[in-house]
């Protein structure tokens, strides 16, 4: 079995052979801020997940790289299009591809990530590529569902923490347990094997998004890499702020109420107002309670599947990584 560093080291050398045929291919610019969103870097966590997966059932890693690589590719094509809807001028310490080129730009080199992800898919040399496709095609879906949802949020005062669940679920999980079982169909795993790395990803994708939201607020703005308190000022509707608006009482609920409507206001003090509360609530505790059950359900379904714990060691250290990460 390869180690994680292993994997990330293949990923990231098969996506820089990309970037390279990209940078040359015509027309310039459809392609090129293809390889300059790729370019961009991160954890490269979806594709790792794929290999991982893979190589629990065979170590001729290299015949996993083309799922692996549809899976970043799709994951970079629904960033670029976010950073439009979203107005966000920088991702990674970087301009965004529409701040770089233009918003039409983006939109078409989007839009080619989306067909390119399906053509790596196609290079998969399995037994089971028409299930591989539909698991891509119905992920590729649930992931724009949970982007509505998100949008729709912003609209929205009564959001429950179930529908937040849900969006999570769709937006952010799905990618993740996607990757794992992609990563088996590519090796041609037993499907019930499949299905458990799947659910296994699935909880694994909750408990990470929701540590997001946590660290959001409370995590050391050195190494977090991004403004603390973002989603604050924005109001977007997180685990956090929803906990927070079923707890207050009528006095706290409507101190949050007036700051999320307040339009005219101070970025360091609304964050310092909201945190407040936060502490006032043990919504900090409450929030790692949350993180806590979503991860343990993950380790029962890992404890589930049916390899030697050798062999799916790596797989219970990407966990572990996922889970004490501080960025």
């Amino acid at each position: 079995m390869y180690k994680i560093k292993d994997l990330q080291e293949f990923i990231s050398g098969e996506i820089d052979k990309e970037i390279g045929q990209l940078y040359l291919a015509s027309p310039k610019n459809l392609y090129e801020p293809v390889g300059y969103a790729l370019a961009m870097g991160g954890k490269r966590l979806r594709p790792v997940m794929v290999l991982l997966a893979y190589n629990l059932f065979s170590e001729k890693i290299e015949k996993g790289f083309p799922a692996a690589l549809a899976v970043e590719v799709f994951h970079n094509f629904t960033l670029l299009h976010d950073d439009i809807m979203d107005h966000a001028e920088m991702r990674r310490n970087s301009p965004t591809v529409y701040k770089k080129y233009n918003e039409n730009i983006a939109i078409l080199s989007g839009d080619a990530m989306s067909i390119m992800a399906y053509n790596y898919l196609l290079q998969c040399n399995t037994s089971a590529l028409a299930p591989l496709i539909q698991l891509f095609s119905q992920t590729a879906l649930e992931v724009c569902e949970g982007q509505q949802y998100d949008m729709d949020f912003e609209n929205r005062t009564n959001v429950s923490i179930s529908e937040y669940m849900n969006m999570i679920r769709l937006k952010t999980a799905v990618l993740l347990a996607c990757s794992l079982k992609l990563g088996a169909l590519a090796a041609n795993a037993p499907d019930r094997t499949a299905d458990l790395l799947y659910v296994f990803g699935l909880n694994l994708g909750i408990a990470f998004q929701l540590q997001d939201d946590l660290m959001d607020v409370f995590a050391d703005q050195d190494k977090f890499g991004k403004m603390i308190g973002g989603d604050i000022v924005s109001n977007k509707k997180t685990f956090l702020l929803l906990k927070a608006l079923e707890l207050s009482d009528s006095q706290t609920k409507s101190r949050l109420e007036g700051w999320i409507s307040k339009k005219d206001f101070n970025a360091d003090e609304k964050i310092i107002a909201i945190t407040d509360i936060y502490n006032q609530l043990n919504i900090k505790e409450i929030t790692e309670s949350s993180i806590d059950e979503f991860y343990q359900l993950a380790l029962d379904v890992y404890e589930e599947i049916g390899l030697a714990d050798e062999t799916k060691a790596e797989l219970l250290q990407l966990a572990n990584l996922i889970m004490n990460r501080d960025h």
